[in-house]
């Protein structure tokens, strides 16, 4: 039987707290920023954090399709949606859009 939504987002939640006891600094985890800045060093590109979260969805969509299904790779989308979302607040704040 499918999982309701609010059952999908109570476990992203679970997900996150268990990772934040692993990855935290004090001010919280944010590694895509330092993981797009490492990207665009090794490719000359220039990919955004929002841009780094939208490509980690479409590899959780990506992986989602394939082998057995695994409930997390839905629930990370709820994650990385929201990660998405302040990404795209931060861009917008800090060019004045």
């Amino acid at each position: 039987e499918p999982m309701k939504a609010d059952q999908i987002l109570l476990n992203a939640l679970d997900h996150m707290q268990a990772r934040a006891a692993t990855y935290d600094k004090p001010k919280g985890e944010r590694s895509i920023p330092a993981t797009v800045a490492m990207f665009n060093a090794a490719t000359g590109l220039d990919l955004t954090a929002e841009q780094g979260w939208l490509f980690m969805i479409c590899l959780k969509t990506v992986r989602s399709q394939q082998g057995e299904f695994k409930a997390d790779s839905y629930e990370d989308f709820a994650l990385m949606g929201e990660e998405a979302e302040a990404a795209a607040v931060a861009r917008i704040l800090k060019n004045g859009e």
